[in-house]
């Protein structure tokens, strides 16, 4: 197709649409949600889709324990987090995998660090109501350090915004 740019002539080579490295936090702040992936208890591919809540460079997730992810987590600490701007307020189509190495903690000091962010992020309006029913007996953290996104998109990065439009 010659020198055309990709979403001019073609979608198939990507790589000019991958999301910038320092675009991750923009995109981690305003997803209202991620999907964790896993490997389940049968060894099957598994996922759920969470809030999460994206501080000092770490993904934090609250489950309970016992859930299919918690149990995940506590087998195997490779995970990944697929996160999309679908439904917040960002421009443009974008996306990440982010790879991740994840650990589950369910001590106080960090229940008190980080539940209390945590519930700000899901409900503004009323967090100490949101802290009260996270704060539950069997609850738990789950922390991702990111440890590569080798998958990502960022559809502001091709012509016609990736669906053939004028740029």
């Amino acid at each position: 197709m010659g020198d055309a740019r990709v979403g001019e002539a073609d979608l198939e080579d990507m790589t000019q649409a991958r999301l910038d490295p320092g675009d991750l936090a923009e995109l981690a702040d305003a997803a209202p949600e991620c999907t964790l992936v896993f490997v389940d208890d049968d060894g099957w591919p598994g996922g759920v889709t969470m809030s999460h809540l994206f501080h000092e460079g770490r993904f934090w997730l609250t489950s309970v324990r016992g859930r299919a992810q918690v149990r995940a987590v506590e087998r195997d600490e490779r995970v990944g987090l697929v996160v999309s701007s679908a439904g917040s307020p960002l421009p443009g189509r974008r996306m990440v995998r982010v790879r991740g190495r994840a650990v589950v903690l369910d001590d106080r000091a960090t229940r008190d660090a980080i539940l209390p962010l945590i519930s700000a992020r899901l409900q503004p309006s009323d967090p100490d109501r949101m802290l009260a029913l996270l704060d539950s007996p069997r609850r738990v953290l789950i922390r991702v350090d990111p440890v590569a996104c080798p998958q990502s998109h960022d559809s502001r990065r091709v012509a016609g915004d990736g669906r053939g439009g004028a740029r």
